[in-house]
């Protein structure tokens, strides 16, 4: 061992600085002189090992390590002593009156979006269904081809749709339209029968206006089974929707429309729920359009790796932001994504 070096006073040195700390900014200061990498006394002692004889470096090592801990050790415990030392200053303060009932504490809510997703998720795993999550930056080949969407559609135009740099050659990446693509990773992965339904983000590309946004909220919902009917399509969203609008009885009904991943495909409205004289919800229309469904189509079967001579299926879709302006009368679509704190506020009572 180098005889220039008295660990032992060292040791004292570190020590009595770190008792003598006031504050944090002397705790600091006795850090950065002592344990700082560039430039701190310990630091200077462990770099001078690689210099010394080889039979020195182990004892050398160890004192100099001994001198670190200790410090450590001393500076935690001063810490904790003025920490200590503060509270009690704290609770000796004349204006401090224990009696006193503590500062309240303003609670947050949660989003309205998030209220009626948990509800959804609630309501349909009761009923045996799976809860599912797709990425955001999905492949075009699931966004579209392999939903039967043709490379014609006007929906794949860049005026339509987001797309992205590809990370890899030959792989054209989109920001996903619908929650859609989850259906055929859902029929890769998952072996039928089984209940899904997928709910997230979606974005578009558009103008945005009271009803339009570029981003919103969607669920998918996709059934595959061997005996799978329109029937049971029909008995599933009666449920669902009785669940949703807190009512006994809730009579739908379909209208014909085309949609390439279902065959045949469906609009299902129902009675509005709100109906009064002026309704502001159905506009006196009587019905609310609400879940574009339908059964799988072959195609989109097949492209899941499922064989469609044995196996049936249906799907919906759901406008989850729709749902949400419909259950608390929303008029204008912006606001649920839109920040304002005020406009959350007022769901706070719902949260709790």
């Amino acid at each position: 061992m180098p005889n220039d070096i008295d660990f032992a006073a060292l040791e004292a040195e570190a020590l009595g600085a770190a008792r003598a700390a006031k504050d944090e900014a002397d705790l600091r200061a006795v850090e950065r002189d002592w344990l700082d990498k560039k430039g701190g006394r310990v630091a200077a002692l462990l770099a001078r090992i690689p210099t010394l004889e080889p039979q020195m470096r182990r004892e050398f090592g160890g004192a100099a390590n001994r001198v670190k801990q200790a410090l450590e050790a001393a500076l935690d415990a001063r810490r904790t002593e003025l920490a200590a030392a503060q509270l009690h200053a704290d609770l000796s303060d004349a204006t401090f009156d224990p009696t006193l009932p503590a500062a309240s504490l303003e609670l947050g809510s949660l989003h309205p979006l998030t209220l009626v997703r948990r509800e959804l998720e609630d309501i349909f795993t009761s009923m045996g269904y799976h809860v599912l999550e797709g990425p955001e930056v999905e492949l075009e080949d699931y966004n579209f081809q392999k939903l039967n969407i043709p490379s014609d559609h006007p929906a794949r135009d860049a005026t339509d749709t987001f797309y992205c740099e590809p990370l890899v050659a030959g792989a054209s990446l989109v920001l996903r339209t619908h929650t859609s693509p989850v259906q055929v990773r859902a029929m890769e992965r998952l072996k039928p029968p089984f209940r899904a339904i997928a709910p997230g983000r979606v974005f578009r590309s558009e103008s945005t206006d009271a009803t339009h946004e570029h981003t919103f909220h969607q669920m998918e919902g996709l059934v595959v089974g061997e005996d799978v009917t329109v029937a049971q399509l029909v008995g599933t969203m009666k449920a669902f929707l009785r669940a949703v609008f807190r009512v006994d009885d809730l009579e739908v009904r379909l209208r014909p429309g085309f949609f390439p991943f279902v065959e045949p495909g469906f609009e299902l409205d129902a009675r509005c729920p709100f109906c009064t004289a002026g309704c502001r919800v159905c506009k006196q229309s009587r019905w609310i359009e609400l879940c574009p469904c339908g059964m799988v189509h072959p195609n989109v079967l097949r492209a899941g790796g499922i064989d469609p001579e044995r196996w049936r299926g249906f799907a919906f879709g759901l406008g989850l932001s729709r749902l949400v302006m419909l259950r608390y009368q929303i008029d204008d679509l912006r606001h649920l994504l839109g920040g304002d704190v005020q406009f959350l506020e007022t769901f706070a009572p719902a949260a709790r």
